[in-house]
């Protein structure tokens, strides 16, 4: 299934039913006066956010939906069938924005969760709704309300615990891999990754999700490379995990370049828990990587981490020390128990 983050739609609701003009016909009733129904309201257009869908590529062969018209009025006071919804379903963690893709209209965090995006028009008043003392035979009838059309885009960010930021070739498909059950694609040639990727990981009993993205080099947030348009997929993750290539000639560089990026991307990335590993260290021996990480701690990373995504070196350790800030993030967003009032 091809991944695909962003869709533009188009969508209208249905317009209302015309209410009718009746009158009773029946034999031997004298006066038998209005009976013209009201008119079916038009169906509504919503989103839904449902499990099992991790990409908008359906979007890309339909992008329009259209809700069904009410039914107009008939006579013995009868009322229009109302206009069937329509529902779009999107997955969890699509966010509708509005033509000018700024204006937020809903952000769709969790399943089942749904948002109306278009009202359907109501269905028009029936002569039989004027009747009155002072107008019993009234002759007119409401025509039912037009259904509202929009023009909306659909952009997804993938929910993540965890998100993977780095240079291409720096090790994250591979460490993707060999902790989880997902098999993204692994070369030896920059930007193997072109989508993101989704990878349950377990460590100690418990669970939680990976997210790797393209790798990004300097410039990316002014479109060299792949750009920085997959940053948003980590945006909404716990922790980041920058890895570091470490058989690469500068690894203190390419620390700096992919801060100084996520820094240029903003959204509040640069402000999130970030973990460094430094990679591959099987091609290292002991002296090299002592060097390498007091490089790394001297360039701002603070502690770091060693590992080999290809032997397994060191992967048991980062994997608890995500799973600690994750659960600390966790923690945090809890509902906090509040005492009872007490005179």
């Amino acid at each position: 299934m091809k991944f695909l983050d962003l869709a533009k739609v188009y969508i209208r609701s249905g317009s209302g039913g015309n209410g009718c003009v009746s009158f009773r016909r029946e034999k031997y009733v004298e006066f038998g006066g209005p009976n013209g129904g009201d008119g079916g309201a038009g169906g509504d257009v919503w989103a839904e956010a449902v499990e099992g869908l991790n990409t908008l590529i359906d979007f890309r062969y339909q992008q329009h939906f259209f809700a069904k018209n009410g039914q107009a009025g008939m006579g013995q006071a009868r009322t229009g069938k109302d206009g069937a919804d329509i529902v779009l379903r999107v997955p969890v963690g699509t966010e509708v924005l509005d033509e000018d893709q700024e204006t937020l209209i809903a952000d769709l965090t969790e399943v089942g969760e749904r948002v109306l995006l278009a009202r359907g028009g109501n269905g028009g008043f029936g002569n039989l709704h004027f009747k009155s003392a002072t107008n019993q035979a009234p002759r007119r009838a409401n025509p039912g309300q037009p259904g509202v059309e929009r023009t909306l885009w659909l952009r997804l960010k993938l929910i993540a615990d965890v998100g993977l930021v780095g240079l291409p070739n720096a090790g994250k498909s591979t460490f993707l891999a060999a902790t989880s059950n997902a098999r993204p694609k692994i070369a030896d040639y920059p930007f193997t990754t072109l989508v993101p990727n989704l990878g349950v990981v377990a460590v100690d009993g418990t669970e939680f999700v990976v997210a790797d993205i393209p790798g990004l080099i300097a410039g990316a947030h002014e479109g060299k490379g792949l750009g920085d348009v997959f940053l948003g997929h980590v945006e909404r993750s716990a922790v980041l995990l920058h890895l570091v290539d470490g058989s690469s000639g500068d690894p203190a560089r390419d620390y700096r370049t992919i801060v100084e990026e996520i820094d240029a991307y903003g959204e509040g990335l640069g402000d999130k828990p970030r973990i460094t590993a430094l990679n591959k260290i099987d091609t290292l021996d002991a002296e090299e990587r002592a060097f390498i990480a007091e490089e790394l701690r001297a360039a701002g990373a603070g502690e770091v981490l060693l590992m080999s995504g290809v032997s397994g070196e060191g992967v048991t350790e980062v994997l608890r020390a995500l799973r600690r800030e994750i659960d600390a993030r966790r923690h945090a967003e809890a509902p906090q128990e509040v005492e009872p009032w007490r005179p």
